[in-house]
């Protein structure tokens, strides 16, 4: 007799971790916004989490197979909906990134690719299983992301683009590829790059200016190098205990920049000090190895592509922002999951531990 899915088998201890960290999101977002027209915020962070959480356990009850199984037909809308962004789009600071829908909502289908991106690229390599990765397997898969990723950087928009290479990295390395092709890649990448800054039609002047500017903040401190030098002194600020919340001078001075999204853990870390910040990255730090943990214990290979797609999105969103926040990172407007404002990622981030969730509790139907 076939037993059905069951919250029994939902792993409740990785959404103890998840929504501790919600829980501070929304406390931060508040004490960052308290002084500010973005008072209030906070507010709307608490109706997307529970519109998030909605949206995990349902589509936890979705059977991951059938995502696999469809997802061509979800990946050619995405890619529809990406040209629709670049022609009917509505432009906000000089990018095209949302589409307006009825109601007043903006829609923003770039960060829902990274979700169908997951998607796509496990069941690519899941179907390459068993035999050695060729060139042109590995041409392919480069052209699943970087078709979509190309449509994201015209926007433009560098941030969430090059969250869709992790996804990737991920896919060649669970896919089995060797160390040679591997190195050709890395090389062939860094040369691309290149070619990328220097050419003046890929890469916004501002966009690298942000890539350049935190190597060396002060050499315009109230421009380009602005954000990471106030950032950094947030941080400073904290100490060890920190100010205490809504005590924060940069904060509340509104010295730091966007301090409820790109900047919302250097807030943090001002008012509630290097303890605090230690005690964010720690519960990170098991987020992260319990979704391994469900990766390693999948019932078959497409189940742990996918958690471990979700686990390399996660990772370079964590390390890119917090490397951002204390100077060792270019800015360039990636959230922090599960603490920066936002409705898009937090639906995204919810989504993609609903997955992980019906991955985890398909190993218990027999």
């Amino acid at each position: 007799m076939r037993r059905f899915l069951s919250f029994r088998d939902f792993d409740w201890t990785l959404l103890g971790f998840v929504m501790i960290l919600s829980i501070i999101s929304i406390f931060e977002i508040y004490s960052a916004t308290l002084h500010t027209k973005f008072v209030g915020f906070y507010k709307q962070q608490i109706l997307w989490l529970l519109g998030g959480l909605v949206a995990m356990f349902v589509l936890s009850l979705i059977d991951y197979h059938r995502l696999i199984d469809f997802v061509h037909w979800i990946y050619g809308f995405c890619l529809i909906s990406l040209v629709a962004v670049l022609i009917v789009g509505t432009k906000v600071l000089g990018a095209r990134r949302w589409i307006k829908l009825p109601g007043g909502i903006h829609f923003q289908p770039s960060e829902w690719v990274k979700l169908v991106l997951i998607v796509v690229v496990t069941r690519y390599f899941a179907g390459l299983v068993g035999r050695q990765l060729t060139w042109p397997d590995i041409f392919k898969a480069m052209a699943l992301v970087g078709v979509p990723m190309l449509l994201v950087l015209k926007q433009p928009d560098l941030g969430t683009a090059l969250v869709y290479s992790p996804i990737l990295l991920a896919g060649l390395f669970l896919g089995g590829i060797d160390w040679k092709k591997g190195l050709i890649l890395v090389l062939a990448g860094l040369l691309l790059a290149g070619v990328a800054f220097s050419s003046g039609k890929i890469l916004k002047p501002y966009q690298k200016q942000r890539l350049t500017s935190f190597m060396n903040p002060d050499a315009d401190p109230k421009g380009s190098g602005y954000q990471i030098n106030q950032s950094k002194i947030a941080v400073g600020d904290g100490g060890v205990f920190g100010r205490g919340a809504t005590k924060g001078t940069q904060t509340q001075g509104d010295f730091l920049p966007i301090p409820y999204t790109d900047f919302i853990f250097a807030a943090f870390a001002e008012e509630h000090g290097f303890i605090g910040a230690v005690i964010v990255l720690l519960i990170y730090f098991l987020i992260l190895m319990r979704l391994i943990q469900n990766a390693q214990t999948a019932a078959d290979l497409p189940g742990a592509f996918l958690v471990m797609g979700v686990v390399a999105v996660l990772i370079f969103q964590i390390a890119v922002n917090v490397g951002m926040v204390i100077g060792l990172m270019p800015v360039t407007g990636i959230p922090l999951p599960l603490m920066s404002y936002g409705g898009s990622s937090v639906l995204f981030t919810f989504l993609a531990l609903g997955m992980v969730m019906n991955v985890r509790m398909n190993r218990f139907v027999n």
